[in-house]
């Protein structure tokens, strides 16, 4: 498997901070909103069921999560939130893909080429760096007592790859089969972490620089904190020594 970045772990740690105070929210529901534009029930709609299972995971509110169907499927009337795409460039030369969901296009431009502009980096075109990324279902698993029958189970239920990273499982995915091996691995006992579709870097940046890494840190929580972002992905690899 490529290089898996660590931003994905650092995230996941100051999403759990930020889930707490109910900074979270906001991004949850206009994922969940995005979604619910394909349809109103999670059991025929995969990426509604992803989004509303994040949603849980992150302890938000069914009213909440109710709420934010409805604003999807139009029920609320208001504005439409639509889903966006940015690719740019951080320090050290990092690409960056940022998921945004809003209804206004212009005012989320506007705050990610700004966030870019004052960490050290620079929006960029479309295309300049997706290809540097491929899009898989990725599925982080607590680590079992046997890891080795654990990575087994993993691949025969249909996973692309596995890796050991900490006390996790990183499994792989093509997109389609997602759905499929996160509940066979869910009904095998394994305890699911987080699972969803992601920006999975062919190959990763090695960081070994403290200054380095502290400014693309810098650049990548400052676009993970604005309300219009709902995910952000890099191919940036900073070492544990620096990260520790």
């Amino acid at each position: 498997m490529a290089g898996h970045s660590k931003w994905s772990k650092i995230k996941r740690g100051k999403a759990a901070t930020d889930a707490k105070r109910g900074a979270i929210f906001t991004k949850l529901g206009n994922a969940i909103a995005v979604a619910a534009k394909n349809g109103a029930d999670p059991d025929m709609n995969p990426a509604l069921a992803l989004a509303i299972d994040k949603a849980k995971s992150a302890n938000m509110p069914n009213a909440n999560i109710e709420k934010s169907i409805k604003r999807g499927t139009g029920e609320l009337g208001g504005d439409i939130i639509n889903e966006y795409t940015f690719e740019g460039y951080g320090p050290g030369g990092i690409g960056v893909i940022v998921e945004g969901a809003s209804d206004n296009r212009n005012r989320t431009t506007t705050e990610v080429r700004t966030a870019f502009s004052k960490n050290g980096g620079n929006l960029a075109e479309s295309g300049a760096v997706a290809f540097q990324f491929e899009r898989k279902g990725v599925i982080n698993l607590k680590l079992g007592s046997d890891p080795e029958t654990q990575l087994l189970e993993v691949l025969d239920a249909g996973a692309e790859d596995a890796k050991e990273e900490d006390d996790e499982l990183v499994v792989i995915t093509n997109m389609k089969s997602l759905a499929a091996v996160r509940d066979q691995l869910k009904e095998a006992g394994m305890e699911v972490v987080e699972a969803g579709l992601k920006y999975v870097p062919k190959e990763t940046i090695s960081v070994s620089d403290e200054n380095q890494a502290q400014k693309i840190i810098k650049l990548m929580v400052a676009l993970d904190e604005l309300d219009d972002v709902v995910e952000t992905y890099a191919n940036f690899d900073i070492e544990e020594s620096v990260i520790s």
